[in-house]
C-alpha cells in the first residue's frame, strides 16, 4: 500500500472513531482497507466554490506558551537542570549576538528561567526580545504577519509533563550493573540477579576485562561489558557483589570507582554486599552522613545475601533517583 494511501486511510479511520486496524490486516503493519458498503469512509460530494491558499492557522505562531506550561509543570530540580543546560550550551556560543538574541526569546518563556541563564552567561536579562523574533519568513510575505502570537494558557502546571511526578516503585526495564571481578561470590550475584529479574530489571555483569570471570567458587560468570566500554550513565543503578579478591580487584580498577562516584553525583541507587573496602575508596563515602544512607539511596549488607537487602535495593531503585544530593554534594566525576 502507497504512504499515502495508507496516511490517508488512517486519517478517515480516525475521523470516524474507530481502530485503524482490521482483524483482515495483512499482518505486516498494514491497515485493511475497508469499502464503503463494509461501512469504510465515504466523502460527502460537496460542491465547493473558494479561493486556494497556502497559509498556516495563526496558532502555528504561539512558540512560548507550550513552553512556558512545560517550564512551570517542572519541579524546582528539573528546571535547575533545564536552566543548566541552557547556560552550557549557550556558554559554548561564541558569538556575543546569539547569545543577547536567545536571552530575549527566553524573556518570553519564563522570568526565573531567563535571569538564572543570564546569570550564568555573565549578561543582563534584555528588556524584551529583538525584533523580528521569527526569521523563517517566505520571500512574499509580510515579515509582520509571521511573528509569533501572546497566548496565555488557562492550564497554569501538569504533573504529567514532569518526570519526578509521575509514579514510582515500578524497577522494570531498569539497568543494573554488577560490578565483578574474579573471585566474585556467586551467590551474592546469583540472588540479587534472581530478585531484581523477576521485577523485570535488566542485568549486566560489567568486569575488568571481557570474556568470562571466575568465582570464588570457581565457576563461571559471563561478562557483558568491560569497563573499557561501559558508561556509567548508561545505567540506572549500581550493584556491587560480596567476594575479597573481587572487591579488592575492583578497588585497583579506576573505572569502576568513577562509575561509583558519577552513578551517586547523579542521584542512582547503589547497594554493595558484604566488606566496604571499596565503598571507602569512592569520594562521596567520605561526605555522605553515615546515619542517612538509605535516605540517600545507598544499601549496605553484611556478607551474605538476604531477601531483605535484595527488597531494600529493588524500593531505592524504584525511587528512580535521590535528588537531595544534588545540593548536599558535589561530586568530582
Amino acid at each position: 500500500m502507497h504512504n499515502n494511501q495508507r496516511d490517508g486511510h488512517m486519517r478517515q479511520e480516525i475521523n470516524k472513531g474507530q481502530a485503524s486496524y482490521h482483524p483482515n490486516s495483512l499482518g505486516n503493519g498494514c491497515p485493511f482497507q475497508a469499502k464503503i458498503a463494509e461501512g469504510g469512509f465515504d466523502s460527502y460530494p460537496e460542491k465547493i466554490d473558494a479561493k486556494k491558499i497556502r497559509e498556516r492557522s495563526r496558532s502555528f505562531m504561539d512558540h512560548f506558551s507550550q513552553a512556558t506550561l512545560f517550564f512551570k509543570s517542572q519541579s524546582q530540580v528539573e528546571q535547575q537542570h533545564i536552566i543548566d543546560a541552557l547556560k552550557f550550551e549557550l556558554g559554548k556560543v561564541e558569538t556575543l549576538a546569539i547569545r543577547e538574541r536567545m536571552l530575549g526569546l527566553l524573556t518570553q518563556v519564563d522570568d526565573k528561567l531567563v535571569k538564572e541563564v543570564a546569570e550564568g552567561l555573565g549578561l543582563k536579562v534584555p528588556s524584551k526580545p529583538k525584533n523580528p523574533m521569527n526569521h523563517g519568513v517566505p520571500a512574499d510575505a509580510e515579515p509582520g504577519s509571521y511573528e509569533p502570537t501572546n497566548i496565555k494558557q488557562s492550564l497554569k502546571s501538569s504533573n504529567a509533563l514532569s518526570m519526578k511526578n509521575t509514579v514510582f516503585g515500578n524497577i522494570a526495564t531498569r539497568q543494573v550493573a554488577f560490578l565483578c571481578a574474579d573471585g566474585v561470590d556467586a551467590l551474592s550475584v546469583s540472588s540479587m540477579k534472581k530478585s531484581l529479574e523477576k521485577e523485570s530489571a535488566m542485568i549486566k555483569i560489567i568486569a575488568p576485562h571481557a570474556g568470562e570471570i571466575k568465582t570464588s567458587g570457581s565457576e563461571n560468570i559471563k561478562v557483558d561489558q568491560s569497563f573499557l566500554g561501559a558508561a556509567s550513565v548508561l545505567f540506572d543503578a549500581f550493584y556491587v557483589p560480596a567476594g575479597e579478591k573481587s572487591i579488592n580487584a575492583l578497588k585497583m580498577e579506576p573505572k569502576a570507582l568513577y562509575f561509583l562516584n558519577e552513578g551517586y553525583k547523579h542521584c542512582k541507587a547503589l547497594a554493595f554486599d558484604g566488606q566496604s573496602v571499596l565503598l571507602e575508596e569512592t569520594f562521596f563515602w567520605k561526605k555522605i552522613d553515615k546515619d542517612k544512607l538509605v535516605e540517600n539511596g545507598v544499601i549496605l549488607n553484611g556478607i551474605g545475601i538476604s531477601n531483605q537487602f535484595s527488597q531494600d535495593f529493588i524500593n531505592v531503585i524504584g525511587k528512580h533517583r535521590f535528588w537531595n544530593r544534588e545540593k548536599s554534594e558535589q561530586v568530582p566525576a
